[in-house]
């Protein structure tokens, strides 16, 4: 009987602090949690239409969709890949846009897409390079990297790059090389001055690019 007090102080000093520990555990696990780091949103084998003030701006094809709302700066993320077409006020595909990986900046409005960029425009036009930003609030396209343009009537290449975002005004900022499609001149030999008077030659509107050094 002497033991028994002595067993109940026992159990009584384990309750209190077995749920102290459990409280404890839990405080420390809710410490490491990185809202900002967690997605608040994940998607897979995503195909949905993106409107602004009820107009249809373009279509997003992704295997894997990540929303970070919590982050100090919003963003959407797409790490497996992203397909996009860009419409007109008239629901016609004026560009397509493919990328290895991609992030949107929800606040700044601004795209990001990165690897294995290509971008095209109607009918033929065709942009290679391994990272391009897209900002929507300027209308603005844009890179800092290599890129490789094909039309129907020359390619070009370069470093660096901006247009508008209906791709039909745009410049290379340090270009390295003008050259026309047309095969056969390619295999005689062709100077750059050859193919700026190919360009010149060609008035049509998608063909109106801009070259020049900044």
């Amino acid at each position: 009987m002497r033991t028994l007090p002595v067993l109940i102080a026992t159990l009584l000093m384990a309750a209190v602090i077995l749920p102290s520990c459990r409280e404890d555990k839990k405080i420390d696990v809710a410490s490491r949690l990185r809202p900002e780091r967690m997605p608040t949103m994940s998607t897979v084998n995503v195909s949905t239409l993106i409107s602004d003030s009820g107009i249809t701006q373009y279509k997003i094809v992704s295997p894997l969709w990540l929303v970070y709302d919590n982050a100090d700066t919003p963003y959407w993320n797409f790490p497996k890949g992203l397909y996009l077409r860009k419409y007109d006020p008239l629901f016609h595909v004026i560009a397509t846009v493919a990328a290895d990986s991609a992030r949107y900046f929800k606040n700044q409005r601004i795209w990001r897409l990165d690897g294995n960029v290509e971008l095209t425009k109607a009918p033929k036009d065709i942009f290679l390079t391994q990272q391009l930003f897209w900002d929507e609030r300027r209308k603005q396209i844009y890179s800092d990297s290599f890129i490789h343009i094909e039309t129907a009537t020359h390619i070009l290449e370069g470093h660096g790059f901006v247009s508008n975002d209906q791709l039909t005004g745009y410049r290379i900022i340090r270009p390295t090389g003008i050259f026309p499609v047309d095969r056969e001149n390619l295999r005689g030999g062709s100077s750059p001055s050859n193919a700026v008077q190919a360009m010149e030659a060609d008035p049509s509107p998608q063909n109106q690019a801009t070259v020049e050094t900044i």
